[in-house]
C-alpha cells in the first residue's frame, strides 16, 4: 500500500478538497478489502501452498500498472468479480450450490454496472455449472434470476435518484480493439513485461494441469478460464488503458504462485521473485 500512497501523493490533477479525500479513501478501502479477499480464498481453498507467492504476485501486478490506483470504477468492478470467483471456486465442495451460483452471478452483474464488459464473466458461471451441477436444470435458470434482480435494482436506482446509470451503462457497451492508447513508452514496456509473464504462467498451467490431484483439476480449469475471460474483458473494453488488465490479476497470480512453487532450486526461485519485484518497482517509479 506504500505504492498507492506514493501514486496519490504524486497525483496533481486533483485538488485536495473534501470530495477528493473521500475518493482517495474509497479507493484505499476497496484495495485493502480486495487484497484480504484474494488472500482468504486462495489459502482457504488450497490453491497454493502455505506461502505468500500469490499475494506477492498480486501486489507486483498492481505496482506494474499504477494508473489502476486512480480508477475507482475498475477497482470496484474487480472487487465484485473477486467475490464472484470466490463463490465459484467454493462450488467444488457441492454444498449450497444454488446459493453460490446465485451469489456469483449477482456479483458479476453488479460488477458490470461499474465496467460493463465484466458481464462476460457470466460465462464462468455456466462453465462451473457444467463442471459440477449440470444435471439439475434449476441451476441453469439461477443466473437469469440474478440478472433480473440486478436489473430491477438498477431501474429503481435510476428512477429514484435520476442518476443516468442506464445511460452510463449503455455508453460503456461500445467495443473497441484500439490498442494505441499508451501515454508514454513506459506503459508500453509494462504491458510487454506483463504479457510475457502472463504467457509463461498460462502455458505452464496448461502443461501442468494433468499433474494436479484429480479433485483440483476442475478448480484450476476454472482459474484458467477466469484468466482468459479477464483478457477478453481487456480486449473488448472501450477507452482502453492498462488498468483494465486488473481483471487478469487474481487468476494469473494463482497460476504464477503454482509456477514458482515448482521451481526446485531455492536461489532460482528467489532470483525470479526479486527480479519481478525490481522490474515492477522500477516501472512504477518511472511512471510517476
Amino acid at each position: 500500500f506504500l505504492f498507492y500512497f506514493l501514486y496519490q501523493s504524486n497525483e496533481t490533477s486533483l485538488t485536495n478538497n473534501f470530495s477528493t479525500i473521500i475518493l482517495k479513501s474509497g479507493i484505499f478501502v476497496v484495495l485493502l478489502v480486495s487484497f484480504i479477499i484474494f488472500n482468504f480464498f486462495v489459502l482457504g481453498n488450497n490453491l497454493t501452498k502455505v506461502n505468500n507467492f500469490g499475494l506477492l504476485l498480486f501486489s507486483i501486478f498492481f505496482i506494474l500498472f499504477p494508473r489502476i490506483f486512480g480508477n475507482l470504477d475498475v477497482l470496484i468492478a474487480h472487487f465484485f468479480l473477486l467475490l464472484s470467483l470466490r463463490r465459484l471456486i467454493a462450488l467444488q465442495n457441492l454444498k449450497f450450490t444454488k446459493e453460490k451460483i446465485f451469489d456469483a452471478s449477482f456479483w458479476i452483474f453488479i460488477a458490470a454496472l461499474f465496467h460493463f464488459w465484466c458481464i462476460v464473466y457470466i460465462i464462468l458461471v455456466f462453465i462451473s455449472i457444467i463442471f459440477h451441477v449440470s444435471k439439475n436444470y434449476k441451476n441453469w435458470i439461477i443466473p437469469f434470476l440474478a440478472f433480473f434482480a440486478v436489473a430491477i435494482l438498477t431501474l429503481l436506482i435510476d428512477l429514484i435518484f435520476k442518476s443516468n446509470l442506464l445511460k452510463s451503462i449503455y455508453n460503456d457497451m461500445t467495443i473497441s480493439f484500439k490498442f494505441s492508447y499508451f501515454e508514454n513508452i513506459y506503459q508500453n514496456i509494462a504491458l510487454a513485461i506483463f504479457s510475457a509473464v502472463a504467457l509463461l504462467f498460462f502455458l505452464y498451467a496448461l502443461l501442468d494441469l494433468s499433474n494436479k490431484p484429480l479433485n483440483m483439476q476442475i478448480t484450476f480449469k476454472k482459474i484458467i478460464f477466469a484468466f482468459l475471460l479477464g483478457v477478453l474483458i481487456y480486449m473488448l473494453s472501450n477507452h482502453k488503458n492498462n488498468s483494465f488488465l486488473i481483471f487478469c490479476f487474481a487468476p494469473l497470480s494463482i497460476l504464477g504462485a503454482n509456477f514458482l512453487e515448482k521451481i526446485a532450486t531455492p536461489w532460482m526461485k528467489e532470483t525470479t521473485l526479486y527480479l519481478l519485484t525490481l522490474i515492477a518497482i522500477s516501472i512504477f517509479l518511472i511512471q510517476l
